[in-house]
């Protein structure tokens, strides 16, 4: 485990020193504290079912120290179940929004088809 902090360290510095163009990371390395304020722009290519462990990712690049605008850019093949799951994301977001940002609307307010819709 220890090697692979160490690596890991490496790599982050290589790319924090511009000694490498590309920096590829998973959205599995949440929680591992990577700052790549070297980062000029974040490609994801595997959306993730949960939206604020995919958003996680993007703000590696937004940390203390960042200085550039950086651009996300999502690549979702039409028709896949990446399509599907950034759909699901929308959805999940919408009703977030909803309910905690515009306290205007709640449950009780959501139509029986509204309502079925969140479960099938």
């Amino acid at each position: 485990m220890q090697l692979q902090r160490k690596k890991r360290k490496e790599y982050v510095d290589r790319f924090q020193n511009n000694e490498v163009d590309v920096f590829l990371i998973s959205l599995k390395a949440e929680g591992t504290g990577l700052n790549l304020t070297q980062a000029e722009a974040v490609i994801h290519f595997d959306p993730w079912w949960n939206l604020s462990a995919q958003n996680q990712a993007t703000y590696r690049d937004y940390r203390i120290g960042q200085h550039k605008n950086v651009q996300v850019h999502k690549l979702i093949m039409k028709d896949s179940i990446e399509e599907k799951i950034q759909k699901l994301q929308n959805k999940k977001k919408e009703l977030a929004d909803m309910f905690v940002e515009n306290n205007e609307r709640n449950i009780k307010s959501l139509s029986k088809d509204e309502l079925m819709e969140l479960f099938f």
